[in-house]
């Protein structure tokens, strides 16, 4: 695993992206999820809810904090459909880490495995960040997954970050696929170990 897989901070501009039980099919519409591949999923990131009637952008946050690497949300985030196109989109987008009241257990274990922190923090808490990311919206928002703080402006608060996404980014475990790759020879000795798998004879 190359040092950059660990993950113990992420910092940047915020975005905040306030509202309860905003599902993945708000987050990235099931109308796009006939591509193939993910690249192209950042364009479709809340397509329909960042559009008017004439198909313009409007006025949602996404639009008007363009750049900003640090969602701010609020309760049950990600709820909905399991798709995993929902934190593709928002990676691609230029989301590094999330703070918010809570999210769907399979979005948070999603973000996980893309490397996001997805941190939490009460309701009090998360509004007065979305507030001030309003008001300073080139100001630097820090997650620090270590110490499970962020600090913005001259405030640091104390976020909850579950233990098993904690542990996977620091160690950096998160990206299954590079571990499996980097290990590839305990698998493949492993696999030859296997009653029930046919040998090349």
């Amino acid at each position: 695993m190359s040092e950059d897989q660990h993950i113990t901070d992420v910092s940047g501009t915020g975005v905040p992206i306030p509202g309860d039980d905003v599902d993945t099919d708000q987050i990235l519409p099931a109308k796009f999820m006939k591509e193939v591949t993910f690249d192209n999923m950042a364009d479709y990131l809340f397509y329909d809810v960042r559009r008017d009637d004439d198909g313009e952008f409007n006025d949602h946050p996404l639009n008007r904090f363009a750049g900003a690497s640090i969602g701010v949300v609020n309760s049950n985030f990600g709820c909905g459909s399991s798709r995993e196109h929902a934190p593709q989109a928002m990676m691609r987008w230029g989301i590094d880490g999330v703070v918010g009241e809570s999210y769907a257990e399979i979005f948070r274990d999603n973000c996980k495995s893309l490397g996001i922190p997805a941190v939490t923090a009460d309701h009090e808490t998360v509004t007065a960040l979305q507030t001030w990311i309003e008001d300073n919206p080139d100001g630097d928002v820090e997650i620090d997954v270590e110490t499970e703080t962020v600090t913005y402006g001259g405030t640091t608060i104390d976020v909850d970050i579950d233990t098993g996404m904690k542990e996977a980014l620091v160690d950096g475990i998160w990206d299954t696929t590079a571990l499996m790759y980097s290990n590839r020879s305990k698998v493949d000795a492993a696999v030859d170990d296997l009653p029930y798998v046919a040998g090349d004879d």
